[in-house]
């Protein structure tokens, strides 16, 4: 009893200082702005091998924010629309539908790229440009999507990229401004899924800013050249036809007014720069991080997905990007401390894959590379067809890693397990080919354990993935009947294995306890965390909040609550 007596004594001088424990704790307040920056086809060991070359923005994210250092996709067709859809959903591709940059349409009997849609035209803010873009063929709503239907202050959105895909991804189905750069047009367009007229300032910011005004530059090195590692003008380098594999790169093409002036643009840091001028910009016109609710900006800097296609992982070209990227990325935090305030925005900074090193480099450390043509994959497949159904059917599609049949021919071989080994055997002779399988046994596989089944069921929509899947040996990609890399030149990416998969994953900002953490994550696991920092939720994510990298809440009596 005298026990009781004191406990109750205590509770209630607990109760009197602080007050009842239900009003005990103060909530984190929401952030002001969520900014999401991908680098397309940044792998994670470029924080690792080139990070002392950095000194502003990457350097800050790496050093101040949360890094998970483990973090990679967990599915087999690491693609550009693939990565970005997965970042902006929470989603795998299996749920948001987004198998590759494109995929074979059984319905309309043609390819068919991520965001097109023959029901939207493009709205330009340069010259005519033809076609339509949306993001109609997302299954799932994006992050931005649901700030803009769940806050009682609806999200201001923003997204910027070179690329069609990776902005319209980045925010969804509606946006204040979605802007990319669009080679026909000579400049940015956006969609009239967004817009039926360009937007106001930034139509003003495009011609006050022409991508030309960079024409009259050369991409030099940054840094002394004893600064970067590896050799330049490495073994395999296949740039543009008009630069060599050596510094100096011009820009303007003979007169400049050519295609190839703007695709040198594209490809140098230039273009990174002005979609950091673009987001600063933006954040000044549209006041974003000023208003009652949370806002949301999102840039994909493409640059380095066009150099490392051309150049390689090891190239100065790429190592020069970053420590170009590294500057603007800074600029850009620097802007969002003046403007939105510190600790007021978060940041996440991630890739949409990585990239495999040039087969000739591998090569020549005597390990086994190569390119596998996509030509000698048809015909291993229609070959065993043939021979199994005693005539020629039509020609199989193979499109990722993906083989489309005939759907006879896929009946065929569901009731016929000879003839599907027979096939299945025929791929796996083909050089450069580590496995193939039947789509429809990728659940079985995966539930007895085989990772590469696994990724690939983690990439596997059925309406719109093959019917086969074909698995690359590390080191080696498909190619084109040309020769040319899919897409690029000397090297790509798109396979399971980590230089493709693994990629940079940090936090940055409000809500966010700095350190470095070596969980595994994925970049699945952004817009969960970053929902849960708002305050609002995803529908069905297949990531997961990166519970560790959120900082504790504020305990406040409840006396003061009540002030």
């Amino acid at each position: 009893m005298f026990q009781l007596k004191i406990v109750l004594a205590l509770t209630m001088v607990f109760v009197s200082i602080f007050g009842s424990a239900a009003s005990f704790a103060q909530p984190s307040p929401a952030p002001k702005l969520v900014v999401v920056l991908v680098v397309d086809q940044m792998r994670a060991d470029y924080v690792d091998r080139y990070g002392q070359q950095w000194s502003r923005g990457l350097k800050r994210l790496v050093t101040e924010g949360a890094w998970f250092r483990r973090s990679a996709f967990p599915y087999l067709n690491t693609f550009t629309c693939a990565g970005h859809a997965t970042v902006s959903t929470g989603a795998l591709p299996a749920r948001h539908g987004m198998v590759g940059n494109s995929w074979y349409d059984r319905a309309a009997g043609a390819s068919v790229g991520c965001t097109q849609d023959a029901g939207v035209s493009l709205v330009s803010y340069a010259g005519p440009a033809k076609g339509g873009n949306s993001a109609s063929r997302l299954l799932v709503p994006t992050l931005a999507d649901e700030l803009r239907t769940q806050l009682a202050s609806p999200a201001k959105v923003a997204t910027f990229s070179l690329k069609e895909r990776t902005a319209i991804t980045l925010a969804g189905r509606k946006a204040d401004a979605v802007t990319w750069f669009d080679l026909s047009a000579r400049g940015f367009v956006t969609s009239s899924a967004y817009t039926d007229r360009p937007v106001p300032f930034l139509a003003e910011f495009v011609k006050a800013n022409p991508v030309e005004a960079d024409f009259d530059k050369a991409w030099e090195r940054l840094l002394p050249e004893a600064s970067y590692l590896f050799a330049d003008g490495g073994t395999g380098e296949k740039p543009g036809k008009y630069w060599s594999r050596e510094f100096p790169h011009p820009i303007r093409i003979g007169d400049g007014r050519n295609a190839e002036s703007y695709d040198a643009w594209e490809t140098s840091p230039y273009s990174d720069t002005y979609l950091g001028r673009l987001g600063q910009a933006t954040i000044d016109a549209l006041k974003l991080g000023r208003g009652p609710g949370t806002d949301y900006l999102g840039i994909s800097f493409s640059a380095l997905d066009l150099v490392g296609h051309d150049f390689g992982p090891t190239s100065h070209e790429v190592q020069d990007l970053l420590i170009r990227l590294d500057g603007t990325i800074g600029q850009l935090l620097d802007h969002l401390d003046r403007q939105v305030g510190k600790g007021q925005y978060v940041v996440a900074l991630t890739a949409d894959h990585g990239v495999a090193p040039i087969p000739e480099q591998v090569r020549a450390m005597d390990l086994d590379a190569g390119r596998i043509d996509t030509a000698a994959v048809i015909k291993a497949a229609s070959e065993a067809l043939r021979s199994s159904l005693g005539y020629a059917p039509p020609a199989p599609r193979l499109a990722n890693s993906d083989l489309y049949l005939d759907p006879a021919v896929v009946g065929y071989l569901r009731e016929s397990p000879s003839a599907l080994g027979s096939v299945l055997r025929a791929l796996r002779a083909v050089p450069g080919v580590a496995n193939a399988y039947f789509a429809e046994s990728l659940v079985a596989h995966a539930a007895a354990g085989d990772t590469d089944a696994q990724a690939a069921l983690a990439s596997y929509h059925p309406a719109r993935s093959g019917d086969i899947i074909v698995i690359a040996k590390p080191y080696h990609f498909y190619v084109r009947d040309d020769g040319t890399a899919q897409p690029g030149s000397a090297t790509t990416h798109g396979s399971l294995y980590d230089y493709d998969r693994r990629v940079p994953l940090v936090f940055y900002g409000s809500g966010i306890r700095p350190g470095e953490y070596l969980q595994k994550a994925t970049p699945a696991d952004i817009a969960p965390t970053l929902a849960f920092l708002c305050g609002i939720t995803l529908p069905r994510p297949d990531g997961e909040v990166l519970v560790d990298a959120i900082a504790p809440r504020v305990l406040v009596p409840a006396r003061a609550l009540r002030r």
